[in-house]
């Protein structure tokens, strides 16, 4: 291990153990890996700690079923896993739905942020995230009342931006402590009406 600032090898500042690069855990493929356990909201625990279930890097899953995962993970308090959902089908899918795959996995890491008690980074990936939405809707030309079919997976795309954003002005004006567990629930798809 090199050392680190201002300390013995290993030690970085404060005295926390700084791991060299070659050290990081990697891929088959040699790229770099988090393999560390983690808590329910992302959180790495320490090495060897039982942690939640996370999804595999190499998740392949169509967007209708990605959308529906990620939604139960959202029901279920664990946006972030909802994020890695999301994650997986920007980087698999189409490059021309890039922008809104990525700003709904901004917008579940700002609801992680958010459970996570950072009202900061709740309130900047959720503007984020929503104007990625908005900016992917806008540019295909999608209207708020079209059919529900018409975004990629039926993603509620202009119920998605004005979740995102009631809930960032939100914080900013009355702090974490004004959301409830339903304000950090979205839904990413209009309800189906029953025939």
């Amino acid at each position: 291990m090199r050392a680190g600032p201002g300390g013995p090898a290993g030690a970085g500042r404060g005295g926390r153990d700084v791991r060299d690069a070659r050290d990081r855990d990697r891929d088959s493929a040699g790229r770099p890996k988090n393999a560390r356990p983690r808590d329910g909201l992302g959180r790495p625990l320490a090495r060897g700690a039982s942690g939640e279930p996370t999804m595999p890097d190499d998740l392949g899953m169509e967007p209708g079923d990605a959308v529906q995962l990620a939604q139960r993970l959202i029901d279920e308090g664990r946006p972030f896993h909802a994020h890695e959902v999301f994650e997986a089908v920007w980087k698999s899918g189409p490059a021309d739905q890039r922008e809104l795959w990525q700003g709904l996995a901004q917008v579940a890491v700002g609801l992680t942020h958010a459970m996570r008690g950072n009202s900061r980074g709740a309130v900047s990936l959720l503007r984020r995230g929503s104007a990625a939405v908005e900016g992917y809707r806008a540019r295909d030309g999608y209207c708020a009342d079209g059919p529900a079919g018409a975004m990629p997976a039926g993603i509620d795309a202009a119920g998605i931006v004005g979740a995102a954003t009631r809930l960032a002005d939100q914080i900013d004006a009355g702090g974490l402590a004004s959301l409830t567990d339903a304000d950090l629930r979205p839904r990413l798809t209009r309800p189906t009406r029953a025939g």
